[in-house]
């Protein structure tokens, strides 16, 4: 069983779903499928992006950029998402900026051994992260 969601290619949207489609577009020019799953409700795809940025990316947030991209991605790992891990870690790559870094990360991550990348503060909510995806009833 597979679902199946009918799915507004970028170059036949109009209007307002034109409009939300360029406020979605990705460094490459391009909308990520996730975003393009709301194509028949340009409302929730606004929704989503409000919600993504302002956890992600907003300009408040006092943790770096690409460590929120590295939780996103240990979440993905947690949950067995292969297509959020894909977009999270890209994006982690490129805000570190630092190959042999990025590679020692996604190594701990993968190995489900933050510690060999991490300490302090950011070990301890890489293991909350975890803990809150895969165990929440044990919280």
């Amino acid at each position: 069983m597979s679902a199946w969601i009918k799915m507004i290619p970028l170059e036949e949207a109009t209007g307002k779903l034109k409009e939300v489609y360029q406020l979605a577009l990705t460094p490459s020019g391009t909308v990520d499928n996730v975003m393009r799953a709301h194509s028949l409700r340009p409302h929730s795809m606004e929704g989503h992006l409000v919600l993504y940025r302002s956890v992600l990316h907003n300009p408040d947030n006092t943790l770096p950029f690409w460590f929120l991209e590295v939780v996103a991605s240990y979440v993905s790992m947690t949950n067995q998402c292969d297509y959020s891990l894909t977009h999270h870690f890209a994006n982690a790559r490129r805000l570190m900026n630092d190959p042999a870094r990025s590679q020692l990360v996604w190594d701990a991550l993968s190995a489900s051994q933050p510690e060999l990348a991490f300490s302090g503060k950011e070990l301890n909510l890489l293991r909350y992260a975890r803990k809150l995806t895969a165990d929440v009833a044990h919280m």
